[in-house]
């Protein structure tokens, strides 16, 4: 059975029940969950002249948020007796980031849910879902 959980997350309520639904599996057959959240690339052009957000604050902020997203996903694992491990990483796509993760974690498994934020919050979103699926080796649990 898995042994290694990757669950990505994204803040989203649905992602949220994913995570509940990874921590149930973990316990259950006493696996460890890696945590993941892919923070976005700066959305402007280094030489834009118009920018919302300087660079440095926009990763502070990134940064943050997603550290805020991982220790749910922790709290939430230590409540049960879960081991869980936390990492982000910048790209471009999120279902790059994800995969690399779980390659990169020894993860056996992705367990992610089907659909979350839209926007230029969203850190994972059904077409990520889509091309992970897609994209990996890895076998993937779709939680809905």
């Amino acid at each position: 059975m898995f042994r290694h959980i990757l669950v990505p997350t994204d803040g989203s309520d649905l992602s949220r029940k994913a995570i509940a639904g990874a921590i149930d599996l973990a316990q259950a057959v006493g696996a460890r969950i890696t945590a993941y959240a892919c923070l976005p690339q700066y959305p402007y052009a280094p030489f834009s002249e118009i920018a919302v957000e300087p660079p440095s604050e926009f990763l502070n902020r990134s940064e943050r948020e997603a550290q805020e997203h991982l220790r749910e996903v922790e709290f939430a694992a230590s409540r049960v007796g879960v081991v869980v491990d936390r990492r982000t990483s910048v790209h471009p796509a999120p279902y790059l980031g994800i995969i690399e993760a779980a390659e990169r974690g020894g993860c056996d498994v992705i367990f992610m849910a089907s659909h979350g934020r839209r926007g230029l919050g969203s850190l994972l979103i059904g077409s990520e879902t889509q091309r992970v699926l897609t994209h990996t080796k890895i076998p993937v649990l779709v939680y809905r």
